[in-house]
């Protein structure tokens, strides 16, 4: 294959999960509760009520998946770490039997030739800080930093790569304005507040970092490329708005030291005016960005869509996958394009990149064929050497997930591991996608020119 239909030497080829969605036993040893621990215990919330007390046990399988990892092929795993297991409290006193978990997992991933990749907060913030008031508070980012100078201290001898904050648009949208996430608020109001001290956070983070860390950090941000429906202006208007809202909300403030204009609309007597201060915080320079990508959106005007003013369009024909997100790989090789053209040349890395489809309960004579999502994991892999080949600095890949797991509010109704998780009996298998993706990783990608049809796996 040409050098310029080739992933670059050293590209990680990983797959991801986050804490409180694969570890489950979240009191165990020491550990505090966190939003996610008290959200799912209150009746309503979750589907089925569902918790993720148990999740795929991670905390007491750690080693055989770990193993699975190696037998895959993986040469990256990103996880997170549970900042309530490390600081029950959230400051203070540090529970010295959590942190022991995740050095335990560094060395035993080193050990088997794995790259870690950790994220230092994946949602689930010490139910304790939300006593305080949360994202909220404008004291969270001195929290997060003390958090993350303790944890990179024992860590960073080993981890090369670290990442601030995963999806910060989730953690506002989901949890403070429309509230089908931990920790469940509806308020306009609050919205900015969070999203604005969550960027503070990373801010603090990365000066952190710095003051102690020797290697590489980031932020990983959830991308979702905004098409208008129409050239009707009002719809070309809604998209600028949706954009602004999900993509440049969280990328402008750290790479060009301000807010979209759009957001004051958006928002209006909601919004607050940053202090220049608070901007300089933000935008540190960092190592690299994280790219979440799952889908696109059609945007049309919409004046009763609170706040933004703005829908997404069904696409007839298309496929979408059980959370209802439609499959669109062409728009992975956009956003990667459009994150270099608006942000400069940095090292960018796919986080997350993965599709929830029908998988059976059990699996059949120890086998689990996903063909969606080999197809799915096939197309965007194609995307992604296409954003190469047009110059983009792409140095990873990461599968969401790598096993079936905890959902958030959807419980365990919706799959996205490439390893089938029977979740009577918690036994792992991996899919035909874990197959497909081992391949990939093993011919560094060559397989990819390969019709699906026409392999054995």
């Amino acid at each position: 294959m040409p050098d310029a239909e080739r992933f670059p030497e050293g590209f990680l080829w990983g797959a991801a999960t986050s804490a409180y969605q694969i570890e489950g036993s979240p009191l165990a040893d020491g550990a505090g509760p966190s939003i996610w621990h008290r959200f799912a215990h209150t009746p309503g919330r979750t589907a089925n009520g569902e918790t993720g007390d148990i999740a795929v046990d991670h905390y007491h399988r750690w080693a055989d998946d770990i193993q699975l990892m190696r037998d895959l092929g993986l040469s990256a795993y990103r996880f997170s770490i549970s900042w309530s297991r490390v600081l029950p409290q959230g400051t203070g006193a540090v529970n010295h039997a959590g942190l022991a978990f995740y050095d335990r997992l560094v060395d035993t991933l080193l050990a088997a030739g794995i790259q870690p990749m950790v994220t230092l907060y994946h949602w689930d913030l010490p139910a304790a800080l939300d006593d305080r008031g949360g994202w909220l508070n404008s004291d969270i980012d001195k929290w997060f930093a003390d958090y993350v100078t303790v944890v990179t201290r024992v860590l960073d001898d080993r981890v090369n790569f670290w990442n601030t904050l995963n999806e910060p648009w989730v953690v506002s949208d989901g949890g403070y304005l429309h509230g089908p996430l931990a920790p469940g608020h509806r308020n306009l109001y609050e919205a900015p507040i969070a999203s604005h001290n969550l960027l503070r956070a990373h801010g603090r983070a990365v000066e952190a970092y710095r003051a102690t860390g020797k290697h590489r950090i980031g932020i990983v941000v959830n991308l979702e490329p905004k098409y208008p429906a129409s050239d009707d202006p009002a719809d070309v208007a809604a998209t600028r708005r949706a954009d602004a809202y999900m993509n440049r909300q969280y990328l402008d403030p750290v790479f060009l030291g301000r807010y979209p204009d759009e957001l004051r609309e958006i928002f209006g007597d909601a919004w607050r005016e940053p202090s220049p201060r608070d901007m300089e915080l933000i935008a540190q320079p960092i190592d690299f960005l994280g790219v979440n990508y799952y889908t696109r959106n059609v945007t049309r005007d919409d004046p009763t869509a609170y706040p933004v003013r703005a829908r997404g369009v069904h696409q007839p024909q298309h496929i979408y996958t059980e959370t209802g997100w439609e499959v669109y790989a062409p728009a992975l090789t956009r956003v990667l394009l459009w994150v270099k053209e608006r942000y400069g040349d940095l090292p960018l890395y796919i986080t997350e990149n993965g599709a929830a489809m029908y998988d059976p309960p059990t699996a059949i004579d120890g086998r689990v064929d996903d063909p969606l999502r080999t197809w799915y994991l096939r197309e965007h892999l194609l995307a992604a050497r296409d954003a190469i080949r047009l110059g983009v600095n792409l140095n990873g890949y990461f599968a969401w997930s790598l096993f079936d797991n905890y959902e958030w509010s959807l419980g365990f109704a919706k799959r996205f591991g490439i390893v089938h998780v029977d979740y009577a009996t918690l036994e792992r298998t991996p899919k035909a996608s874990a197959r497909y993706y081992s391949e990939i990783i093993r011919t560094h990608g060559d397989v990819l020119a390969a019709p699906l049809d026409a392999l054995s796996i």
